[in-house]
């Protein structure tokens, strides 16, 4: 039997993350060979997450540039080169990112099958997130094999006349990452005092007053309650770092630390009573540590953990975040309704269906 020859591309870090488990998986059969492209639109964040994973990339493009625009032009160039150079039977990317869509818009021109983890997020407003969505949109147009994570992202693909043979719900790829550090790196919960609130806020669409709003409540209610430890690790992006330092800084029981790496956060996770953010990422891992989330967002791409009741859309306006954390603060039995007991987007073998898809449909 010929092996396949699999392309991943990705160059940022939620891309490794999610997928660092499909690239594991596939290295252990013996019907593939797997080769890992990083395109460095993320750098130093990328390094210390594919170090994390036990990650050597096979191939590392040069960026060119510091602007969007230019890293895309120079990417696509060189990533032109390596589809031309083997002939690759697919090629993989993940999610919504420019390193994602430009992967598959390569493959797609030299005719290479795309297959696309986690496919089928919608919030149908091309704004919000911008571009994620319009990535997201743009990518599910020329992929051949579609990999939601959950029916729902089955759903919207069919609704966009994506041919229902080529769609295989597989679980969300996230979960299987985790599984595998919480394994290699022993993360557990740790017992603490008090509870611990974990916040993150980075959106776009969040800068300025939306975010202050939200710290403002959350300052009240760390006054509120001195048994209440907030943890808010802050973006780097000055405009985030100028709304929330001068509200939440001189509190005596919150902490603001710069960004966590994947392993830090995961503790973190592990030790939250309740998380209040507007990631989507975390909304995702959040129920592996059975914490109940806050979405600090008017909607949500990621609806599986509100349908399943232990994540709830609240937006950023201080009188809902003050109301919703002091409603599971003064009641064990609302928040204990909340607390998810097993992660609705996926049961961490979502690799092994990939993998399985790939091999019955392009072997021959």
């Amino acid at each position: 039997m010929v092996r396949l020859k699999i392309l991943i591309v990705c160059g940022t870090r939620p891309e490794i993350i999610k997928l660092a488990p499909v690239y594991h998986f596939l290295r252990t059969q013996d019907w593939c060979d797997v080769a890992w492209l990083h395109t460095g639109q993320h750098q130093e964040m990328a390094d210390q997450i594919l170090t994390c994973f036990d990650i050597t990339p096979d191939i590392v493009l040069s960026r060119a540039g510091s602007s969007l625009s230019e890293f895309s032009i120079g990417c696509r160039q060189q990533l032109d080169a390596v589809m031309e150079s083997t002939r690759w039977s697919v090629v993989i990317v993940q999610g919504d990112t420019e390193s994602a869509f430009l992967g598959g818009l390569s493959a797609f021109y030299q005719r290479i099958p795309v297959a696309h983890v986690e496919a089928g997020l919608r919030t149908y407003d091309l704004t919000r997130p911008f571009p994620e969505e319009g990535l997201r949109q743009m990518l599910s147009r020329i992929t051949q094999f579609h990999f939601p994570p959950t029916e729902g992202g089955r759903v919207a693909l069919i609704k966009e006349a994506i041919p229902e043979k080529n769609i295989f719900i597989t679980g969300n790829t996230v979960v299987d990452a985790q599984k595998w550090v919480i394994k290699k790196y022993d993360i557990r919960k740790e017992i603490t005092p008090g509870r611990n609130i974990l916040v993150t806020m980075h959106r776009r669409e969040n800068w300025g007053s939306d975010i202050e709003e939200a710290c403002t409540a959350i300052a009240s209610l760390a006054k509120k309650y001195s048994d209440l430890h907030v943890l808010f690790p802050v973006h780097l992006n000055p405009i985030v770092k100028k709304s929330v330092d001068p509200i939440l800084g001189a509190l005596p029981n919150v902490t603001l630390t710069d960004p966590l790496g994947y392993l830090e956060m995961q503790q973190a996770i592990a030790n939250a009573w309740l998380i209040l953010t507007d990631s989507g990422g975390i909304q995702e891992e959040a129920p592996t540590f059975h914490v109940p989330v806050l979405v600090l967002r008017k909607e949500t791409e990621r609806p599986e953990a509100v349908q399943a009741g232990c994540a709830k859309i609240i937006g950023t306006s201080g009188a809902a975040v003050i109301q919703e954390v002091t409603f599971l603060w003064e009641s064990t039995q609302l928040y204990e309704a909340m607390k998810p007991m097993s992660n609705p987007f996926g049961d961490g073998c979502a690799s092994e269906r990939i993998g399985s898809v790939l091999k019955s449909h392009l072997s021959h």
